[in-house]
């Protein structure tokens, strides 16, 4: 837990110790649910007046209030049980794609109550995507019974300066990704945060998903692009430019060609990019949907792959062959001891496709690898986003004055 710490060698004084028990009850109960008093005195070793005190003062700070009671006879104060008020505060999440933005309105404990997708014509006019997206969020904010957002979470491919904080498209990725951020900030005047959706991914999976026992991991997405998140000793990596896990670009065996500075066609992302699986697919003779998202059409493809069949079969084994080139790189360099398979491609792929790659892994490397695919369920970018706001808005909220 993240609570407040006086300084080595000095004492807190009262008030400063007031806020470390304040902020350290908050996050039991965000983290466990409602507790009772005496539950909330086990957890923190506080005795029973300083419980009570510290109670009383964030009821008063209408961040906590009775939600329920517990016990055999579920009457008196200390029956009580006391949790977080979700609605003191509303949280947003976008997953911005190249052919659609995903929406989900949140609150403070991250539980969804409101969400949509607009999709989005790549060729259409960007100011009146950014116009149309803003609209649709405070359309869906409104619906959901959200006045007023106090944190907003993006999510988006590309490149998030770390100088700047600013998105850097890589590729042929549209410009109106960033547009939109600096729009949602000067409609809205919150807080918004910008993080590659990549990373936002490995953060959904890390809290909630398939490496919830794991420090130290990367997360290799398969979808519309290819990418990887890095994360070692608990701890995003982003790089000197953000760029940590840009492996679309990574120059790799059986291409046409090498990736450039400007496009990574050549590289990675044209064996396993979802244009690539798909190619892929129909070489085998696998039928693929006309989707205008490819990487639904992918993910299509390879669910139905894995439904049996020796065209599907083989076609799981070539898909296996090379996404585990780029697991192959990734591992020589960084030995991180697992790799999550994620993205549409990843996920639909599911123990199949992980199994495959991880027994093509073990011929190539000396490096014990586990291969995970990942299971946060929907979106993992938006479900990584809201996690990231919801951690933001409360470190705002429960951090008092000392």
């Amino acid at each position: 837990m993240s609570a407040l710490r006086p300084p080595a060698g000095r004492t807190a004084s009262p008030r400063t110790a007031r806020a470390i028990n304040d902020r350290l009850a908050l996050e039991l109960l965000q983290a466990q649910g409602p507790l009772t008093a005496s539950q909330l005195k086990e957890l923190t070793g506080l005795s029973r007046p300083s419980v009570a005190d510290l109670v009383e003062r964030l009821q008063e700070s209408g961040l906590v209030t009775v939600v329920g009671e517990s016990g055999a006879d579920r009457r008196g104060p200390n029956a009580r049980l006391y949790g977080i008020v979700a609605d003191r505060a509303h949280l947003a999440a976008f997953d911005v794609r190249t052919h659609s933005v995903a929406i989900e309105v949140a609150d403070l404990l991250g539980v969804t109550i409101g969400s949509t997708v607009l999709p989005v014509d790549p060729l259409g006019d960007p100011k009146r995507t950014v116009s149309r997206s803003v609209a649709l969020l405070e359309r869906t904010a409104r619906r959901a019974g959200a006045a007023a957002l106090h944190t907003i979470a993006v999510g988006a491919p590309g490149l998030v300066d770390p100088a700047t904080g600013e998105l850097r498209a890589t590729g042929q990725l549209p410009a109106w990704h960033s547009a939109l951020v600096a729009e949602l900030r000067r409609r809205l005047d919150v807080p918004v945060l910008l993080e590659n959706e990549v990373n936002l991914a490995a953060v959904a999976e890390q809290r909630l998903g398939s490496v919830r026992d794991r420090e130290t991991f990367v997360l290799l997405w398969l979808g519309h692009g290819v990418g990887a998140a890095v994360v070692l000793g608990g701890v995003l990596r982003r790089g000197a430019s953000g760029g940590t896990g840009e492996i679309g670009f990574l120059p790799v065996p059986g291409t046409f060609q090498l990736p450039t500075a400007s496009g990574c066609g050549g590289g990675f992302h044209s064996l396993a990019g979802s244009a690539a699986v798909c190619a892929l697919a129909r070489a085998h003779g696998l039928p693929v949907p006309g989707d205008e998202d490819d990487a639904l059409a992918a993910e299509a493809v390879v669910t139905r792959a894995r439904a049996g069949g020796k065209r599907g079969e083989l076609f799981l084994d070539a898909l296996a062959d090379r996404v585990a080139i780029g697991v192959a790189a990734v591992c020589a360099v960084l030995d991180p001891g697992c790799v999550v398979l994620g993205g549409e491609v990843g996920r639909a792929g599911a123990g199949e496709l992980a199994t495959r790659v991880a027994e093509r892994l073990a011929r190539m490397s000396p490096l014990p690898t586990e291969v995970r695919a990942g299971t946060v369920a929907g979106s993992a970018v938006l479900r990584g986003a809201l996690l990231s706001a919801m951690d933001a808005a409360q470190d705002a909220l429960f951090t008092p004055d000392v």
